[in-house]
């Protein structure tokens, strides 16, 4: 199981856009890949896929490795390890190391 989800706020460590935070937009778990809102923006070149519509240089966000960022908590506001945690009725939830809430 992956420590970050689709939704959570990261913080990234290491790059050219350390410090940045932002929102996970798409995880790819095989290549240990995710994609974050505002970060790694890079220039993509496209063709036009249809007779009306214009090619160009659009702006996207490109991968980073998963283990360049960390979660941000959202009861402490702080940058965190994620830990694990199973229930009484066998759910397994993820908890913040600081603060002990569960995300």
């Amino acid at each position: 199981m992956l420590k970050v989800k689709k939704n959570d706020r990261v913080k990234v460590l290491h790059g050219k856009d350390a410090g940045k935070t932002g929102k996970v937009l798409r995880i790819e778990p095989s290549k240990e890949f995710i994609y974050v809102e505002g970060v790694n923006v890079i220039k993509v070149h496209t063709r036009s896929k249809k007779q009306g519509q214009a090619g160009g240089i659009i702006s996207k966000e490109g991968p980073i490795h998963i283990s360049n960022v960390e979660v941000v908590c959202p009861g402490c506001s702080k940058s965190v390890k994620v830990g694990f945690e199973v229930k009484d009725s066998g759910e397994k939830i993820r908890i913040c190391k600081k603060c002990g809430g569960q995300f």
